[in-house]
């Protein structure tokens, strides 16, 4: 029997700003949506609820910021209850994915698409969507991640 196709809803989290992508298993590409606002880590709910009404995911993946040589990144904890509260919220199943390098990643990635005329300004909340379709790819590529409970 085949895999079922999954919807997949993927974010990347910061104080100011969290970024959002889409995908889904059957193609294993990820899309950037617009990025959601924050206040002091405290994330639009409504926007976000918003945009899980509107693409109705099977599953949440939550970038998880580690330092470059592998430790807990200070914004860890903060993703952490993120992803956490996403599930309590919304019912998902939510993975935790390796964030790290992605939006320097993302940022090359709008530069090029820049350079060669396809986009005209690079927004920061460009970089942050752009940086949950980089978590979410990692995800549908196979990257291992953490299962919350």
């Amino acid at each position: 029997m085949p895999e079922p196709i999954l919807r997949v809803l993927a974010f990347d989290f910061g104080f100011r700003r969290i970024g959002m992508a889409t995908g889904d298993t059957l193609t294993g590409r990820a899309a950037p949506r617009p990025a959601a606002a924050a206040r002091d880590g405290t994330p639009d709910w409504d926007s976000i609820g918003r945009e899980m009404r509107a693409f109705n995911p099977d599953r949440a993946v939550v970038g998880a910021p580690y330092n470059a040589d592998g430790t807990a990144g200070a914004l860890l904890p903060h993703a952490q209850r993120f992803a956490e509260e996403l599930k309590r919220r919304f019912a998902l199943p939510v993975s935790l994915i390796d964030e790290r390098f992605s939006s320097l990643e993302a940022g090359e990635a709008l530069k090029e698409r820049r350079a060669r005329g396809e986009r005209r300004r690079v927004r920061r909340e460009h970089i942050d969507s752009a940086a949950a379709a980089v978590i979410l790819e990692r995800w549908l590529s196979g990257e291992p991640g953490e299962e919350l409970p």
